[in-house]
């Protein structure tokens, strides 16, 4: 054990914890053109930002390019975020799985034009075009009762299902208890259920 200097009232412990930044306020001082504020937001949450765009992307190239797009987006619209709805990662998350998404829509159209003149000389089978359009009427009752869940209780559960990230891990992405994850993403999917009337 290391003896105690006279200046010491008790050994000191060079592991220091790391500071931890308080991110709703780099946002705050982001939306008033503080870019100090913003490269530190970013240093702090960037790791994070990526990894859920790579999730959802695959593409280690365009995951670079979509986040690089959410850190303008959040540059650009940090005044509208609202602690009271929400964690600022939650809400920088948010606009990162929405870029993510967009892009693989836009993805897929591109595909799509690409392979139109097969797709409009071969009439697909009735069972096809009917599957089809019961997949696209679910996606869009589930889009509508997404849009009935609290901010946070929406948040988790996006994270957990459409992100593709265990409780323990949508915890620490929203610095969040487990416990806490756990009891917004069981409420989300609860309340989803009654929506979608989906009986056990």
């Amino acid at each position: 054990m290391r003896a105690l200097s006279s200046d010491d009232e008790s050994p000191v412990d060079d592991a220091r914890a790391p500071v931890v930044p308080d991110l709703a306020a780099l946002l705050r001082r982001s939306a008033t053109g503080d870019e100090s504020a913003f490269a530190a937001l970013y240093d702090a949450t960037a790791s994070r930002v990526y990894g859920l765009v790579v999730r959802v992307l695959r593409n280690p190239a365009q995951s670079e390019e979509v986040a690089q797009e959410v850190f303008l987006d959040i540059w650009r619209t940090a005044s509208r975020f609202d602690p009271a709805r929400g964690s600022a990662l939650g809400w920088m998350l948010t606009i990162a799985h929405r870029r993510a998404v967009d892009r693989v829509r836009a993805s897929e159209a591109a595909d799509h034009r690409d392979h139109r003149y097969e797709v409009e000389t071969h009439s697909p089978a009735y069972d096809s075009t009917a599957e089809v359009a019961a997949a696209r009427l679910e996606a869009a009752r589930v889009h509508r009762a997404l849009g009935d869940l609290t901010e946070v209780q929406r948040e988790a559960v996006t994270l957990a299902y459409l992100g593709g990230y265990t409780h323990t891990e949508v915890a620490a992405l929203l610095d969040l208890p487990l416990g806490t994850a756990k009891t917004r993403i069981r409420d989300g999917l609860i309340r989803l259920r009654d929506s979608l009337g989906v009986t056990t």
